[in-house]
């Protein structure tokens, strides 16, 4: 139960400040041009979904760890 709760803390933390990371690149670009918010917005909200979607995987990986007890 330890091991299963401390992986998603860990996958949380880590998902929480790649996701902080990606946004403040994404909006730093966007705010020194402006024209390019087009091409920076689809690869941006790409990053954010895959960086979740491996949040979730920790989180189903840890609930099964958990079944194991």
């Amino acid at each position: 139960a330890l091991g299963a709760g401390l992986a998603i803390g860990l996958a949380a933390a880590g998902g929480a400040l790649g996701q902080g990371r990606a946004a403040s690149a994404a909006l730093d670009g966007i705010a020194r041009n402006p024209s390019a918010s087009d091409k920076v917005f689809v690869p941006f909200l790409l990053g954010l979904a895959l960086m979740e979607s491996l949040v979730i995987l920790a989180f189903v990986i840890a609930f099964f760890l958990y079944g194991k007890l």
